[in-house]
């Protein structure tokens, strides 16, 4: 069922080809963005830390540095992208956290991100099962194998070095990116 309002209209620029076409320019170049991502974070990884690679502040110092505007117009855009894309929140997020933020530890961006992401995710998704859109019977089998994985991920993030955690990361944005840019 769709209901009336916001929820419907945009079930019908979604059902258009104007709105196919906006979603086939944003699909693109968000594809074209994860790749650049994924290349930079298997640079980094690579790379690695160099000494006086970032300033003599501490990562928290330098969070507070940033101005406030950024993390706000950054989920502004991840929120906007996450609805439209479906693509999850934590790739947009962990690329968006670790530009704003390179000094952070990998495991403190990762966590940032996920306390930012199901918030987000919970709001998309009920926007989405409003108009209708959602296969509740697939969320339920998702759920059933992403609750294990959860428990896995946590453990094994501070256990891990973070050079792998990154070379991973950069594997699966480069994933991502190539199946946004086949599906567009």
């Amino acid at each position: 069922m769709i209901l009336p309002g916001p929820g419907r209209w945009w079930h019908e620029v979604l059902t258009e080809g104007e709105g196919h076409e906006a979603q086939r320019l944003i699909t693109t170049t968000l594809g074209v963005a994860l790749m650049l991502t994924a290349a930079a974070t298997l640079y980094k990884a690579i790379k690695g830390k160099t000494p006086g690679e970032h300033s003599n502040l501490s990562p928290e110092e330098q969070a507070r540095h940033r101005h406030w505007a950024l993390p706000v117009l950054s989920g502004a855009v991840i929120g906007t992208l996450v609805s439209l894309t479906s693509v999850g929140a934590g790739a947009i997020g962990v690329m968006v956290l670790m530009l704003l933020y390179p000094a952070l530890p990998l495991p403190r961006i990762i966590a940032a991100d996920l306390a930012y992401a199901v918030p987000l995710t919970l709001i998309a998704g009920l926007g989405h099962a409003s108009i209708g859109t959602v296969d509740w019977s697939l969320l339920g089998m998702l759920l059933l194998g992403s609750i294990p994985g959860i428990w896995l991920g946590t453990y094994f993030v501070t256990r891990t070095p973070e050079r792998v955690i990154r070379s991973l990361l950069s594997v699966l944005l480069a994933y991502a990116s190539v199946k946004l840019l086949a599906w567009s």
